[in-house]
Formats: structure tokens, sequence, C-alpha cells
């Protein structure tokens, strides 16, 4: 089951998720900008998203706990998540991955295509992947 998150998720987010602050994690899952995956009750994993440029939705991170990891679910996760993004008026989505990361890969095959990168000091190369949704 995929569905947005509710205030009754923050703490299993939180638990895993600690590239965002407590507050900033709440304000996502309030603007429904934090996606929860469930596999026979059992949290999976999640999907954050906001928006670049304040107009296109731009994926901050896809995880799933390791039992979950190689079966589909992180497409299905994805997948729930561009349907969203078209049914909401949105053409395109974004997101990235750090080339050493093997993320790249299964973007690729999920038909993102690279169109930039973000070089920051003592960091591997940031990809940055877009996906039409016409």
């Amino acid at each position: 089951m995929i569905r947005y998150a509710e205030e009754k998720d923050f703490v299993t987010i939180r638990e895993y998720d600690k590239h965002i602050g407590e507050t900033e994690l709440k304000n996502a899952i309030a603007l429904k900008r934090v996606l929860v995956m469930y596999q026979n009750g059992c949290f999976a994993g999640w999907l954050r998203f906001n928006l670049f440029w304040d107009e296109i939705p731009f994926m901050n991170m896809l995880y799933l706990l390791e039992e979950y990891r190689g079966q589909g679910y992180g497409g299905r996760l994805v997948t729930f998540w561009e349907k969203e993004m078209k049914e909401n008026g949105y053409g395109l989505v974004l997101t990235s991955t750090l080339s050493s990361e093997q993320a790249q890969f299964f973007y690729r095959k999920n038909g993102y295509v690279d169109c930039g990168s973000l070089l920051l000091s003592e960091e591997p190369l940031e990809i940055i992947l877009r996906k039409g949704l016409g």
C-alpha cells in the first residue's frame, strides 16, 4: 500500500531519515510531500519530494528498507509519485543521485535521463536527472 504520510508516520520515518531536520520533516508531511509504502502491514520505505524553483517536483529521497530492495517496490513507489504529479498538472519531474551511487542506474532504467550535474567541494559529482510525464 502506498499513501501520503500522515502525522502518525513521523516517528517511523524519522527513525530512518536523518537527511532532514525534524521540523522540515513535519512540514513536508503536512504539505503532502512524503509518500510511505507498507507491505503486509509493515513499513517498507518512503519517498520525499519538494519543488525545484517552486514549480518542478524534485524527488529528494527514495528509500526502501534493506529487506524490500531489489523486488520492484522502488519502481512502484516512483511510478505512484509520477502519476500523482501528472494528475496535479506537472509535466516534468527531477531527481538527483551521487555518481558514486548505484541509484543512477535505477533511475535511468525507469525512464530518467541525465540533464545536468552539481559539483560540491569534497563530494562526488551529483547527477541531476529528469523525466517528462507527457
